[in-house]
Parts: C-alpha cells; structure tokens; sequence
C-alpha cells in the first residue's frame, strides 16, 4: 500500500471537539470519520486494526469450542415480548414499525435472538453444552455518547451465548471464558486490563464481571483492594461499616429551629456538626408504580442507585416533593415521619449515635438521633457507594481504593432468565423437562481499539502492538525526487511484499517533517528510511516506533536487509509473547 493513496486526511492541529487523546488521534490520524451524534465511519488504518482484533478474538472463541454464527441486526419485537424486555428495557433500545406495521427492533444484544436460534436444536440433554458466537454490528441509542469509539451508538461486537444443563458446568466454563478474554486482551496489547466483579443490570443473572482497562479518563469506577486484590465495580462494590461502640449515656433527642438550611452543608454550619454526624433523606420515585421511596443514609456519603434499583426491582428516578406527599423537603428525617412511602434505611447509619436529622417540619431538625434508640426495628441495607479508605469486604482492612476505568468487556451468568422466559427446554436422561443454563460474554470491537490507543500512545500518535498494527513497517522513501533514493526505496517495498511483510510505502514529494509526523500519527512498529545520507552510507534506517531502537541496515544485498527486518518483526513477536506469557504465568491465566 502506497501512503498517497490511502484515502483519509492526517493533520496536525487537535479537533476542538476531541475529548480525549484516542479520539483526537484517530481522528487527526485518518482512522475515523464523524458521521452523527455516536456514529463513525472507519478509514482503511482502523479497519486493519479491527479485522486483526476480530481474528484475535476469534482464534481464542473456536479454542474453546465456540461455533461462530451470525444473527440478525433487525428482530421482531415478538422476540423481545417473549424475554419480557420489549417494555423492560428503556430508550436505548430502538423500535420501529415497517410498512405493514411489523413492530421490530433493532439489536443492540442478541440473548433473544441466541435462544430462538438453538430452541429446537437443545431439545435433548445429549446436544449439551454448546457455545455461539458472533461479531455482528449493533446500535443502542445511548443518551451521552463520548469520547470517539469509547462510547458509541453504533457499534462492532463479539457476544457469545454458552448452554448447559448444570450450574456447575456454566460455572466451569465461565471459568474458561474468563481466562480466554485474559489472554485476548494481552494479545492485543494491554494485558493490565483486570476484572471487576459487576451489577449485571439488564442483562439478568446473579455474577458477572467486567474487563477494566484502567486510566483516568474512564467513565466507571472500580474499587480495589491493594492488600487481597478484591476488585469490584463501584456500581456492585459492597459498603462494610465499622461498627461504633456505644455510649451508655447518649444525648437526648432535642429540636432546634435550623431556618433556611435545607443542605447537608447549611445544617452543619448552622449546628456545628460535621457531615459524617448528619442522617440525611434522598426521596426517589419508583418507575414500576410511581410510589416514593425515601432513603436515610449518612450525610457524608453518596447513594448507589445501581444498589438501590436492584433492591427495589425497579428504575428509579429524583422526585419531585409536592404538597400532598407529607414530606418537607431539606427537613425529612426517620423520627416522627407520616408518609406512605418505602422507607429504606443504608448500612451506614447502623449503631450510629449523636446524628442531627431533619425533624419533619419545615426550619427544624433533631440532634441526638440514636438509631437503636429512636428507630427500634430498622432494616439496614448497602445502598450506599464505597469511599476511598473503606473497609474491604474479603479482608477488612480499610485500604480500599477507587480508580477510574474502560469496560473493554463482559461477561454474566445469566441462568435460566431467557430459556425460560421463552420456553426454551431440554430432556435429560430420565425423560424429565428443564431449562437449560445460560453464560454470555460480550466484548466491543472498535472500543477495545480504542483503548489500545488511549494507553499506548505519545504526544505524536498512537503506538500500536505489533499484534493489531494496521501494518508492521512503514517505508519512508526522503527525498523520492532522488532518482537513487527512489530506486532503492522501490526494491525494497517490492521485495518486503514479496517477503509477506505487511508494508505501507510513503513515496511522496513531501518534507522530512511531513512523513515522520505522518508515520507517528498511523502508529506503524517499525520504520524504515531510506535517505540521500543514508545511501550514501550504503545503508537504510530501522527505527521502531516506541524508540526502543534505532539500526542501520545494509542496503548491498536487498534480500539480506529484507531478512534481517523479517527477523527483527520476529524477535519483537517473540518478545512480546514471552512478555504475554510472563504475565499470564505471574497471574495465574496459564493457556487451555
């Protein structure tokens, strides 16, 4: 491939509209085109780079017996009706009426499709277990998509479906999946991506996990523990308090006239108290029957309203406090409340004594709250988000600590949410009916590209591995009005081809600025120059990208200069792969 016909633009300035480096570069690169809010159009450099990942993605799913298929982007909403998420699912999934007025739906996951696929086929015991899989486009209608492929609408995935007649068969396999997407992401170049234990959400299930790529600029928060390596999700980390010893003789309950103080700040200033001392209210209101909910937690701390849903067995959302609703907003508190509300108690109020709380009725709260004392018979529950410095569930040392993260993958135990919603069903040996049990394991495409290149990258462009590079050399013939530069430059892109080297040849009559700054920008492993210095010298210049090396080549014998760049491609594969192997062996992801 010559540079001057590859169709796309490279350029210096930064896109003002680029809110990270991926995109910025992807977009200054010639990778990516803006097409609407969340939908990209990909030049020729990023579909190598996609393809290569799909093949890696690919050689791990048939190593564990996945069989790969294909549905389809557009299904009929009676499919969704059956698993019960046609109306379940919100925005994001898009509905549409054809010209008959078929309702459908276009796919933005395919657990639907996947079961009716293989109903007929499970019918017996004996065809068990089984895995599918695809890499299929889907669209969801994401409501803030960001950050060029990191978050999208439409979008290139790899979901795979396993089915099996036992829980401990899913779990033996989901074991295997786990260690396969290990290996997956340390081929493609970022082996530090770990997994998080996850909230399953839509999807259903009681385990799931997440593949985080950790860095700054991640939308997810990920809980870690540096003492045992517990990892969680923020969105399922579990909040452990300690428990305060109590004293004998606690302060009375006392009202104080607070007027105007209806924040956590204005009550503090006004008492002399601090946050962690507060009891606050946070009223939501349920999706499924619009009734409130009003949750008491500490005032230091902030509401997990993943935890919440989940506990309620529905969408939430703030609420509006009307007239009628008997609560006092600013002034809510668990003493002498008259609503007919839920009213949820967190875990961090537990054993807590000496908190200020609203007092139900507007200008006054309470001092003195003693929660065993003052609300005998609450229930406590985690609804609250874990804090940096909090108690690890698994050893208990108060060590947690919260980093941002990419979700560069998934996978859930789903068990039998979809099988049996749509009466999907096996006999076993004894001639006796059962819904089989469902693993998935999804991974983006074009994100995990991007991700690639939001960790591995420079100020000039991206540094792509050799495993997923959109090609492994980049020839910059300088000064190709040089009718020897050009000969030589010309032998040797001919005589790389011809070798299986997957070359891209820039033979423009540009500077040596220009091609240098475009070679960063297409983020090639190696670079070899051939110049007028350097035929004078008898030689050509192999540079890799991540200035690692730096060699001069003899040009007397093409064939023996193209065997040494070969060469040098394989001992950075070999290295690479030694690098891989040393982290899969350090942590315990040894091969199938």
């Amino acid at each position: 491939m010559k540079l001057a016909n590859l169709v796309g633009e490279r350029f210096k300035e930064r896109p003002a509209d680029c809110s990270i480096d991926s995109q910025a570069l992807m977009v200054r690169g010639g990778y990516i085109k803006y097409v609407a809010n969340g939908i990209y159009s990909s030049f020729m450099p990023m579909k190598r780079i996609t393809k290569k990942i799909e093949n890696i993605i690919r050689q791990e799913m048939d190593a564990i017996d996945g069989q790969e298929v294909l549905f389809p982007v557009v299904m009929p909403a009676s499919l969704w009706e059956e698993s019960g998420r046609y109306k379940s699912v919100g925005s994001e999934l898009v509905r549409f009426t054809d010209r008959n007025d078929g309702q459908y739906v276009l796919g933005m996951t395919h657990e639907e499709a996947a079961v009716q696929l293989v109903r007929e086929y499970g019918g017996s015991y004996l065809k068990y277990p089984f895995m599918i899989y695809q890499i299929q486009t889907k669209f969801r209608d994401e409501a803030r998509p960001r950050g060029g492929l990191i978050r999208v609408r439409e979008f290139t995935m790899k979901d795979a479906y396993s089915f099996h007649t036992s829980q401990q068969d899913l779990e033996e396999y989901y074991e295997r999946c786990h260690k396969a997407y290990e290996r997956i992401f340390a081929r493609v170049g970022v082996p530090e991506v770990v997994s998080v234990k996850s909230d399953s959400g839509m999807m259903g299930g009681s385990v799931s996990h997440e593949f985080m790529l950790l860095t700054g600029i991640g939308e997810d928060s990920i809980v870690i523990c540096p003492e045992c390596g517990y990892r969680a999700n923020m969105e399922a980390a579990e909040t452990v308090c300690a428990r305060p010893e109590r004293k004998e003789n606690a302060s009375p309950l006392e009202k104080h006239a607070t007027p105007g103080s209806h924040t956590i700040d204005e009550v503090c200033a006004a008492l002399g108290c601090t946050a962690d001392k507060t009891c606050k209210a946070v009223v939501y209101r349920k999706e499924t029957d619009d009734k409130l909910v009003v949750l008491f937690l500490r005032g230091d701390c902030e509401v997990n309203e993943a935890k919440l849903k989940n506990l309620l067995g529905s969408d939430i959302f703030p609420a509006t406090l009307g007239e009628d609703s008997g609560l006092e907003a600013g002034f809510i508190g668990p003493v002498g409340l008259n609503t007919d509300a839920a009213v949820i108690y967190d875990r961090t109020l537990e054993g807590m004594q000496e908190l200020v709380c609203g007092a139900n009725c507007r200008g006054y709260h309470y001092t003195g709250l003693d929660m065993q004392r003052d609300v005998p018979g609450a229930e406590y529950s985690d609804v609250s988000k874990v804090r940096p410095g909090g108690i690890c569930p698994v050893c208990g040392k108060p060590v947690l600590t919260v980093k941002r993260g990419i979700e560069v993958g998934n996978i859930f135990q789903l068990g039998t949410k979809y099988t049996k919603s749509m009466n999907m069903t096996y006999v076993d040996e004894k001639g006796e009916s059962h819904y089989p049990i469902m693993g998935c394991y999804g991974i983006g495409v074009g994100r995990l590209a991007a991700s690639v290149c939001e960790v591995r990258h420079d100020d000039y462009g991206p540094i792509w591995p050799m495993s997923i590079a959109p090609w492994q050399v980049h020839l910059c013939a300088v000064r190709a009005d040089d009718e020897q530069v050009r000969a030589k430059a010309e032998e040797l892109y001919s005589a790389l081809m011809q070798a299986g080297v997957e070359v891209i040849y820039d033979d423009r009559s540009v500077s040596a600025g220009i091609m240098f700054s475009d070679a960063d920008l297409l983020g090639v492993p190696l670079r070899l120059v051939v110049s007028p210095r350097n035929n004078k010298q008898g030689v050509c210049e192999l540079v890799s990208r991540d200035k690692s090396f730096d060699l001069r080549l003899p040009l007397d014998d093409v064939k023996e200069c193209v065997k040494a760049i070969k060469e040098k491609i394989a001992q950075m594969l070999d290295a690479y792969m030694e690098a891989r192997q040393d982290f899969m062996e350090e942590n315990g992801l040894a091969d199938d």
